[in-house]
C-alpha cells in the first residue's frame, strides 16, 4: 500500500474515532447544556487537530515503531543471548512508554503526583513486565498462571495502599497500552517468539500487552508507599477564556513549541536506541532506514498536534460539560450520556475491528466479527455507566475491579488459552485515546462540581473500560467452546447411518 493510501486510511480512521464524540457534544451543547462560544470554538479546533494528529501519529507509528520492534526482535533472537534479550526488552519498554500520548494526558491530569515522576514510574513498570513477558515466551510459562499470581499481588497491595493512588494505578495500566506501545510490543513479541520451533510459539506472542499493563498498576501502587506529593486535590486542567478569535488562535500557536519540546524529549530515548542499534547490529539498507526515520518525523508531528488539540481545546470542554451536567437538574443525564459516548468510542477504535476479525478467524466463524463488536460495545458502554455511578456515589473502585478481575481470571481456566491472551490484550485496545482525553476530564468535571474527591471518584474510568473486555472476549470463548462441542457431537453422530451395524471387536 502506498503512503498516500495509508495516510488516507488513517485519516478515515481518525475521523471515525473523533467525529461521533464531537457530534454528540455539539448537539448537547447546542440543546440543553450552555457553554461559552469561545470554549465551543476552541473545542472544534481541538477536534480538527486531534483528527490530523491521530492520523499522522498512527501512520508514523506503523511505519517506524512497528518496524523498529520487528527488526530488533528478530535481531535479538538471532543472538540467542538471554541477558541481551532481557536487558534490551527492559530499556525498550521504558523508552517507548515515555512517548505514549495517553500516558502523558493522564499524567498531566493527576493533581497529587508530579507528572515526570508518574511517567517514569509507569515506564519502569512497563519495562520490567516486558522483560518478564520475554521470559514467559522463552521459558513457555502459561499466561493464565502469571496473570493469577500478579493480580493476586495487585489486590493484596490494593488493600494496603493510599486510596488516592488506587484508581490512578489502575488507570495507568489502561493508558500505557496505547497506539505507541501496542504495535511495538506486539512486533517485538512476534520476533522473539520466532526463536521457538514448537506449535504454540505464535500463540504465546499474544498476552504481552496484558502483562505490560500489570506493570504500571504495581509500580504506581508501590509509589504510593514512598511518594508524598502535594495535598492539593484540584484538577490540573487549564481552562481559558478568550476575548476574541485572535487570542484563541494565539493560544494554540503559542502552545505548539512547548508541546514540541515535550515530544522531542519523549521520543529522544527510542530514537537514540534505534540509531545505536542500527550502527552496532541492525545495519538496515538505506531505503528501509530512511522510511523509519520519516515515520519518526510523522510520529513527532502527529503527537505534537494531538497533545495541542487535546490540552488546549478538547479536554477542556469535556471537563466543563461534566461540570455543567452535574447540576441538580441535569445530573440524571450523566450515566446515559456517558454510556452513549462509550458505545461510539469503542465502535470507532480502529484496533477493535482488527480484534473482531482476529476472533472470527480463531473461532473459524463460530463467533462473528459483528457479534464481537456488539459485545464489546455493550461492555465499554457499561464501563462508562459504572464510571459515572462511581462519580455520583463515591463508591470505591475495588467494588468493581475485584469481582470483575476474579471473574475474568476464573474464566481463563475454562476457555482456550488464546482467547484468554486476546481478552487481556483487548483491554488495552478498548481504552483508546478518547477515553483518556475526553471521558476522564468529563468525569473529573462532574466530580469537582459535586464536591467529590477526583483522585478516588473520577479516576478509574479508564480502568473500568480496560477491564470489561476481559470478561466479554472470554465469554465469546465460552460460546466458541460450546459450539465446537456441539459441532463435534453432531459430526460423531452423523458418521454412521441409523441402521448401520457397528462392530466393536477386532478381527
Amino acid at each position: 500500500m502506498s503512503e498516500r493510501k495509508q495516510l488516507t486510511e488513517k485519516f478515515r480512521e481518525a475521523v471515525a474515532s473523533v467525529l461521533p464524540i464531537t457530534l454528540i457534544v455539539t448537539i448537547v451543547c447546542f440543546s440543553f447544556v450552555p457553554v461559552t462560544t469561545d470554549l465551543m470554538l476552541s473545542f472544534l479546533i481541538g477536534s480538527v487537530l486531534l483528527i490530523v494528529g491521530m492520523a499522522l501519529f498512527t501512520l508514523g507509528s506503523e511505519v517506524s515503531m512497528t518496524q523498529i520492534g520487528t527488526h530488533m526482535g528478530a535481531k535479538l533472537t538471532k543472538s540467542r543471548k538471554l541477558w541481551l534479550i532481557l536487558t534490551v526488552s527492559f530499556l525498550l519498554g521504558v523508552a517507548i512508554t515515555v512517548a505514549e500520548p495517553d500516558l502523558q494526558v493522564l499524567a498531566a491530569n493527576v493533581p497529587n503526583i508530579d507528572t515526570t515522576v508518574l511517567i517514569i514510574t509507569v515506564s519502569v513498570g512497563v519495562g520490567i513486565f516486558l522483560l518478564l513477558s520475554m521470559l514467559r515466551i522463552l521459558l513457555v510459562i502459561p499466561l493464565r498462571w502469571m496473570l493469577l499470581v500478579f493480580y493476586a499481588l495487585i489486590f493484596i497491595l490494593a488493600a494496603l495502599v493510599d486510596k488516592d493512588f488506587l484508581a490512578v494505578a489502575f488507570d495507568s495500566g489502561g493508558v500505557t497500552t496505547g497506539p505507541m506501545t501496542v504495535p511495538f510490543i506486539m512486533a517485538l513479541g512476534v520476533g522473539v517468539s520466532s526463536i521457538r520451533s514448537d506449535s504454540h510459539a505464535q500463540t504465546d506472542s499474544f498476552g504481552l500487552v496484558a502483562l505490560c499493563s500489570i506493570g504500571p498498576i504495581l509500580a504506581v501502587m508501590l509509589l504510593g508507599f514512598i511518594y508524598r506529593g502535594s495535598a492539593d486535590g484540584t484538577a490540573a486542567m487549564v481552562l481559558s477564556n478568550y476575548q476574541d478569535t485572535v487570542e484563541l488562535g494565539h493560544n494554540y500557536i503559542s502552545s505548539l513549541p512547548a508541546y514540541l519540546k515535550e515530544v522531542v524529549i519523549a521520543l529522544l530515548p527510542i530514537v537514540a536506541f534505534f540509531l545505536v542499534f542500527q550502527v552496532v547490529s541492525l545495519r538496515l539498507r538505506r531505503l528501509p532506514f530512511m522510511r523509519i526515520l520519516v515515520g519518526l518525523v510523522w510520529t513527532c508531528i502527529g503527537l505534537v498536534l494531538f497533545l495541542t488539540g487535546v490540552n488546549v481545546g478538547f479536554s477542556s470542554l469535556g471537563y466543563i460539560l461534566g461540570e455543567r451536567l452535574a447540576a441538580p437538574g441535569l445530573r440524571y443525564w450523566l450515566i446515559p450520556l456517558s454510556m452513549l459516548m462509550g458505545w461510539f468510542i469503542i465502535n470507532a477504535e480502529p484496533a477493535v475491528h482488527v480484534l473482531n476479525k482476529q476472533v472470527e478467524e480463531l473461532s473459524a466463524g463460530a463467533i462473528s466479527a459483528r457479534a464481537m463488536g456488539v459485545s464489546l460495545s455493550i461492555a465499554v458502554s457499561s464501563a462508562m455507566g459504572l464510571g459515572m455511578v462511581r462519580v455520583l456515589t463515591g463508591v470505591s473502585i475495588l467494588w468493581f475491579v475485584v469481582p470483575g478481575y476474579v471473574l475474568a481470571l476464573a474464566m481463563a481456566f475454562f476457555v482456550p488459552q488464546t482467547f484468554t491472551a486476546i481478552a487481556f490484550d483487548s483491554g488495552g485496545v478498548a481504552s483508546g485515546p478518547l477515553t483518556a482525553t475526553f471521558m476522564l476530564p468529563f468525569a473529573m468535571g462532574a466530580c469537582t462540581a459535586m464536591g467529590g474527591n477526583i483522585m478516588t471518584d473520577a479516576f478509574g474510568i479508564v480502568a473500568l473500560v480496560a477491564m470489561m473486555p476481559l470478561i466479554t472476549v472470554q465469554a465469546m470463548g465460552v460460546v466458541y467452546v460450546i459450539k465446537s462441542r456441539r459441532q463435534a457431537k453432531t459430526v460423531a453422530q452423523s458418521v454412521y447411518a441409523e441402521n448401520d451395524v457397528i462392530e466393536l471387536w477386532e478381527v
